[in-house]
């Protein structure tokens, strides 16, 4: 393994994007959102009219389909979908599309070649225990399930102001229940993995703890 490697994991909303970001950012290395190449497949799959029971279609739309990142947008199919991967829409399906063990196949494949002899920071939900167990260092950001959901009642409330507090909860607790019972690559935390809960803190806060961890494994790599 080349580069230095940064592995992100946790549950939805706590943090792992916006985190994994400032820190590719700071370093000057690669950020990988693995949890938006998922979302991209979805917002395909549900522009298509692809039924989520369609195991044998979306396989074959993830096959087929080239996704990317090009400096901060991700596009599938030469096609920008930033925005739209964020709608309910994706957010209600993305978990059961993730769950499919062909679909994660595929993408950890391309997630494994993105981070091959890069200086890379990769966020997820298997990260450290799938997509790069060598990684240099491994993460897992956790937070209350109140503390998560309010963090994406407030992200989802600028773009929607009749979005339900109590259904963002709910979706929540049920995206947690999958993530950590899906056969297939399931949410878990890496036994080399350093563990910060993140409720109560803010994002400077957690950027600078894992900040200090990094900078003090480079002193001793080679990299």
């Amino acid at each position: 393994m080349c580069g230095f490697q940064i592995a992100i994991d946790g549950p939805a909303g706590a943090g792992k994007s916006t985190i994994a970001k400032k820190i590719a950012a700071k370093l000057n290395y690669i950020y990988i959102d693995t949890g938006a190449m998922y979302r991209a497949l979805t917002y395909t799959i549900l522009e298509k009219k692809i039924s989520i029971e369609n195991v044998d279609a979306i396989i074959n739309l993830a096959e087929n389909c080239v996704i990317e990142f090009r400096n901060k947008d991700i596009i599938i199919n030469n096609k920008k979908v930033t925005e739209e991967i964020r709608i309910q829409q994706v957010n209600e399906k993305v978990s059961y599309i993730a769950q499919i063990a062909e679909v994660r196949k595929i993408l950890v494949n391309t997630q494994k070649k993105i981070a091959l002899n890069n200086n890379i920071v990769m966020d997820g939900r298997d990260i450290g225990t799938i997509v790069l167990p060598k990684a240099n260092l491994k993460f897992f950001l956790t937070a209350s399930v109140k503390e998560r959901a309010k963090r994406r009642y407030n992200e989802m409330k600028t773009k929607n102001n009749s979005i339900d507090f109590n259904k963002v909860l709910e979706e929540i607790r049920k995206r947690d229940k999958i993530d950590e019972n899906r056969k297939c690559s399931p949410l878990a935390r890496a036994d080399d993995a350093v563990t910060i809960d993140t409720t109560g803190l803010n994002i400077a806060e957690v950027v600078d703890s894992i900040l200090i961890t990094v900078k003090d494994a480079l002193k001793d790599s080679s990299v």
